[in-house]
């Protein structure tokens, strides 16, 4: 997804509001977006790296 589109920022802002993600969660949602196809691989790539020991 591009970081740089109005409405994939639209729709990080409504993730950020609706699961109220801490700081460093928004920073890895940024971080994650770029690699993501849609909303629900960046679910699921918040949801591993979060519960990944290794990273």
């Amino acid at each position: 997804m591009d970081i740089n589109d109005k409405s994939v920022l639209e729709m990080l802002n409504k993730l950020i509001a609706i699961d109220r993600l801490n700081k460093s969660q928004i920073l890895q949602m940024v971080d994650l977006v770029s690699l993501s196809n849609d909303i629900n691989d960046l679910k699921d790539n918040l949801k591993w790296e979060s519960s990944n020991p290794y990273h």
